[in-house]
């Protein structure tokens, strides 16, 4: 029987092999061939791009139940067009949500950064630039981690 590996699939998509069988588990990937003899899972190249744009939904940090409503807006075709959209469009909200986030953490980080090099200069007055710097930054750190 031919067919791709589990780990084949792994290296590939990008999941872990656990990763893999727990999909198959839950009805995101598969049903997935077994080879008669071995019982080893043997996976066609469909079964490879699915695990591979269930990869890119993970990193995207989609939701397991979100995941399922694509796969089946993925099986309806053209009539699931608009759910698929906008329930992409919802994924790509909250992922400029976190880079924007991140982007505050960043600021942070240089802030901190610049106050620890002007101690490590022995520069009072950019030390106190720095200083205020980190402070005006609370507020916006405080909206970042409480949301």
């Amino acid at each position: 029987m031919a067919g791709l590996t589990i780990r084949a699939v792994s290296r590939r998509s990008g999941l872990s092999e656990p990763t893999l069988r727990y999909y198959e588990q839950v009805g995101l990937l598969g049903p997935v061939e077994r080879d008669p003899s071995s019982g080893h899972r043997r996976y066609r190249e469909d079964d490879l791009d699915t695990a591979q744009v269930l990869a890119c939904l993970r990193a995207a940090g989609m939701s397991i139940d979100d995941m399922r409503t694509y796969q089946a807006n993925r099986a309806r075709g053209h009539e699931a067009a608009g759910e698929q959209r906008d329930l992409l469009l919802r994924h790509a909200e909250k992922i400029e949500d976190r880079i924007a986030a991140l982007r505050v953490h960043l600021e942070y980080l240089h802030a901190k950064a610049a106050l620890w090099d002007a101690r490590d200069h022995g520069d009072a007055v950019a030390e106190d630039e720095a200083n205020q710097r980190v402070q005006r930054m609370y507020p916006r750190l405080e909206e970042v981690i409480l949301g």
